[in-house]
């Protein structure tokens, strides 16, 4: 279902790193998926994870474009809304001080 789709996030939280910017390209191989991705403050991120059933659990780390390192994990609902794929995703991240918690909504394109 998500092999070779690409997203990016529609909605996210204030102090959100990802942004309408940050393309991912998702790869599925069975329950396994994976992405990559870059774009607004992403200079480049790695999630990797599996799907099952409608949820998608994943952990990933991201180096932003100002040299900060994140990491965290996610679990994602998929949905699919007027033909295109949608998840709503809770994360947690891990930044050098802080732990950030919230919900982003990503949508294909």
């Amino acid at each position: 279902m998500l092999n070779n789709i690409k997203m990016k996030v529609i909605q996210t939280v204030k102090n959100g790193v990802v942004n309408s910017d940050t393309i991912f390209h998702f790869k599925q191989n069975g329950n396994f998926v994976s992405a990559n991705y870059s774009g607004g403050q992403i200079k480049q991120g790695h999630l990797v994870g599996q799907l099952i059933d409608n949820i998608l659990s994943f952990g990933y780390c991201q180096f932003r474009i100002s040299g900060e390192i994140d990491n965290g994990k996610s679990n994602c609902v998929l949905s699919v809304t007027d033909g295109k794929i949608k998840l709503e995703e809770k994360f947690e991240m891990n930044t050098e001080e802080t732990l950030e918690k919230g919900i982003n909504i990503f949508k294909e394109i």
